[in-house]
């Protein structure tokens, strides 16, 4: 088993429960209310952890209640917190969400704590780095960290892998220093300014960033499965066929079960069936960090 190193947000998610998504200036009657441990990057290690990955998590938390609950969340699921520091007289990020009976979400990210992560902290923890195989990171923490911590892990020769989410133009420092980069529909229409509305444009748009040195690229199609694609070419995969009740963190347990696959010397195909397995039973839970699954789970999945 290979070590993996995730770079990225820690949020506390304060969750609301409609019965459907409010209009611009409606105002609805909520069902229920909760406060989840989330953040995109505690998310994918958590799901890392829990299906059996050696993990360290970088980041930052602020030095509140939603920060000691965050921290002591990620200590009871074995992931390494050598590399999360608190930071003083600052809030820990939150994300507002909104789930409706669909199981659709929207989500307001308040970074807090997360943005003040910088390449000083990265220098810091560069040892971490260099002991891992691969590095994951999102982009709920400042580009300029999120660049600096692609170079430095590629001068040290580890797989990166990034989550391109929330969805901004990149630069090509940062494109070419991807091993693999998994974005979904919109947020490859974001980085490349194509618009996607077929099989055709996503193949067009990943070309687009591969040609900027980008190696390889799984994009992630919800209920419809995900294209792999490299210069060698591309394959689809099917989606699991499940009831979503709450779509949080899916693209963040995909992520886990594909690095945990790679990490114990899978195929990218074994990756990304594991990975749809995961995303699949994660869907069918509420909450983020609450509906990630165990190995075992997902095991039990796999004979059904």
């Amino acid at each position: 088993m290979r070590k993996i190193t995730v770079i990225g947000s820690m949020n506390m998610d304060l969750v609301a429960n409609v019965d459907h998504m409010p209009k611009v200036g409606e105002t609805i009657i909520g069902k229920s209310f909760e406060e989840i441990p989330g953040g995109k990057g505690a998310n994918q290690a958590v799901a890392i952890a829990r299906l059996g990955g050696q993990v360290h998590m970088i980041g930052k938390l602020g030095d509140d209640g939603f920060g000691k609950t965050l921290l002591e969340g990620l200590t009871k699921d074995k992931i390494c917190v050598e590399g999360v520091k608190i930071e003083t007289n600052t809030p820990s990020g939150v994300a507002l969400i909104t789930v409706s009976e669909e199981g659709d979400n929207s989500i307001i990210v308040v970074p807090g704590a997360n943005f003040t992560l910088n390449k000083e902290d990265i220098d810091k923890n560069i040892q971490i780095i260099k002991e891992s195989d691969f590095l994951v990171l999102q982009l709920e923490v400042p580009l300029d960290t999120v660049k600096y911590s692609l170079k430095c892990a590629k001068e040290l020769g580890v797989y990166t892998v990034l989550n391109p989410a929330p969805a901004q133009k990149l630069d090509d420092m940062i494109i070419k220093n991807i091993d693999l980069l998994i974005p979904n529909e919109t947020e490859l229409e974001i980085l490349t300014g194509i618009e996607i509305n077929n099989e055709e444009d996503v193949l067009r748009a990943s070309k687009n960033l591969i040609e900027k040195g980008v190696k390889s690229l799984i994009v992630t199609l919800g209920s419809k499965g995900s294209m792999y694609i490299d210069k060698k070419g591309f394959k689809k995969f099917q989606a699991h066929k499940v009831k979503a009740i709450d779509t949080t963190a899916a693209g963040d347990s995909f992520i886990g079960g594909v690095c945990v696959c790679l990490s114990e010397g899978k195929t990218i195909e074994e990756a990304i069936r594991y990975g749809s397995r995961v995303g699949a039973l994660t869907v069918t839970k509420k909450g983020a960090q609450r509906s990630l699954p165990y190995k075992e789970e997902i095991e039990a999945l796999k004979e059904d």
